[in-house]
């Protein structure tokens, strides 16, 4: 054993792959851009807490987490009387848990270092290092770095997935559409918690400007208050233009304070299916990396970690320990029929938010065609059965749907689309080779590709070529 495994981005997978794989003997080292103890953003984050079990690693005490709230859903001008609020079980088996960022970091780099994984600080990745067509290590700001293996968490823009080579046909970057340029900041709570009505309110379409989301969520304590607002849009904007739009929305939401107290900055995040191959020779993309949030809501925290383990299993079972591709496939293919094949088509689901109006989709609010049992969606729920449901309602919210020709126009072909994706899915080579993959990659991409709007994605394009 002792093969040196490098772990390119402390990412949330990175570090209980690195954790798994240190405590069977591998040689682990995470090479990560940030200083040590200012890990991840400042802020909070939700997730799945039974990832920690599944993995091995303690869950936070009880002063370091609290259990998510329901959220409401509002469309743009929506009448009050249609908003939908979730309604998640009171279930621990169901329910997320919501921490701040830098403690889940705490977590997760005490469990790495506690299983004999290295963390070196202050590293900025640049790239990965090419030996034909095996990925031999990392370039970075201090020098290039050899190993046996790279995997890669670098997020969603990955230097080294970015820098791979065309031939090996892995993504290098996310599409107009399949992803969110968020921007979120804290503010003070100027008005009495318990006036506040919808404690974590979420706007679909709040915005003519672009395709997105805002959420504005309140809490208070004994000893601290804040709303919570978040921008998501589809299209880049700028600080000044998330500033304007929050004084915009001061106008119909009083809970927004003024005075921002933490954050204030952004970053992007993956809304799309799994990438369809994340692994070559010496090569496996692991969380933001590989795409691997919830497409609905962009969570993926959870999804990374349980997939780490399964990574780490594959390669520590690797007697030959070469971790070639195809040694490596094995890995995409178990969590694909884990977990991708029926997450993705939640991606489908999404796509129609790029394609509605503002109109269409108040319409849809008002009407009642989406309930409570389409938004209870949470970062546990990894399928798109999940989402689905079928009750009494169903006949008249066929009839409302139909009664809008132009909605039902761009809602029906999701249905078509599933069908075709489940296909495919069910295509996915079992065994690998570069162009066997290769040319499943391209029908599972193509399932997608052919809703997004194509001046969009030139659009996007080009901004890379700038």
């Amino acid at each position: 054993m002792g093969k040196k495994i490098i772990v390119a981005g402390a990412g949330h997978g990175g570090l209980t792959a690195a954790g798994l794989l240190a405590e069977k003997g591998f040689d682990v080292t995470i090479y990560e851009r940030g200083q040590k103890g200012k890990l991840g953003y400042d802020w909070t984050d939700i997730f799945d807490p039974k990832a920690l079990d599944l993995v091995g690693c303690p869950r936070p005490s009880e002063d370091k987490f609290e259990w998510k709230v329901d959220m409401t859903f509002w469309g743009p001008e929506t009448d009050p009387n249609a908003k939908i609020r979730q309604r998640v079980p009171n279930d621990p088996e169901e329910m997320e848990i919501k921490m701040e960022r830098s403690d889940i970091y705490d977590l997760l780099v005490n469990f790495a270092e506690s299983k004999g994984a290295k963390i070196e600080y202050g590293v900025n990745v640049l790239g990965p290092i090419m030996d034909k067509d095996r990925v031999v290590g990392i370039k970075t700001d201090k020098g290039d770095i050899l190993g046996d293996m790279v995997i890669d968490c670098c997020g969603c823009e990955s230097p080294v997935r970015v820098n791979l080579p065309e031939y090996l046909g892995i993504q290098k970057h996310p599409r107009w559409g399949e992803k969110f340029h968020v921007y979120r900041a804290f503010y003070d709570l100027p008005v009495p918690i318990e006036t506040v009505d919808d404690l974590y309110k979420v706007i679909l379409f709040p915005d003519k400007e672009s395709v997105g989301i805002a959420w504005i969520a309140s809490e208070a304590t004994e000893t601290e208050s804040h709303s919570d607002l978040l921008i998501g849009h589809m299209d880049p904007f700028t600080e000044a233009e998330a500033l304007a739009l929050a004084e915009r929305y001061r106008k119909t939401e009083p809970q927004l304070g003024t005075k921002m107290t933490r954050g204030g900055y952004f970053t992007l995040i993956p809304v799309r299916q799994p990438l369809s191959i994340m692994v070559a020779n010496g090569y496996a993309a692991l969380g933001d990396s590989a795409f691997m949030t919830v497409p609905i809501i962009g969570s993926g925290i959870g999804n990374a970690i349980k997939n780490s383990k399964i990574l780490a299993e594959v390669i520590a079972a690797d007697k030959t320990e070469t971790y070639s591709a195809d040694v490596l496939w094995e890995y995409q293919y178990k969590y694909f029929n884990k977990m991708g094949r029926n997450i993705a088509p939640l991606a489908l689901a999404k796509l129609v938010l790029t394609r509605v109006t503002q109109d269409e989709l108040r319409y849809a609010i008002d009407k009642g065609l989406l309930t409570y049992r389409e938004m209870t969606i949470t970062a546990n729920h990894t399928s798109i059965w999940k989402f689905l449901h079928a009750d009494i309602s169903l006949v008249q919210r066929g009839i409302d749907l139909a009664k809008n020709p132009g909605l039902l126009k761009k809602v029906a072909p999701v249905v078509l689309d599933i069908v075709e994706y489940y296909i495919v899915s069910f295509q996915i080579p079992k065994n690998y080779s570069l162009n066997a993959v290769k040319a499943w990659a391209k029908k599972y991409d193509h399932v997608f590709e052919k809703r997004l709007p194509k001046n969009k994605v030139a659009e996007d394009n080009a901004r890379y070529n700038d």
